[in-house]
């Protein structure tokens, strides 16, 4: 019995672990979506500015 608990012990904080890092990349990639449409943006105000003075 001992060793199931030990089993289920060390599964959940794996578990745990994972769920973690998931996490982290799922708020590292909607972070990098964020800065690459910001950069966008302001790359589209750069350009129309310059083609207004031409």
């Amino acid at each position: 019995m001992g060793n199931l608990i030990a089993f289920i012990n060390a599964f959940l904080s794996y578990g745990a672990l994972f769920l973690f890092i998931v996490v982290l990349c799922v708020i590292a990639a909607f972070v990098g979506i964020k800065l690459r449409k910001n950069k966008n943006q302001r790359e589209a105000a750069l350009s129309e500015a310059g083609n207004s003075n031409s």
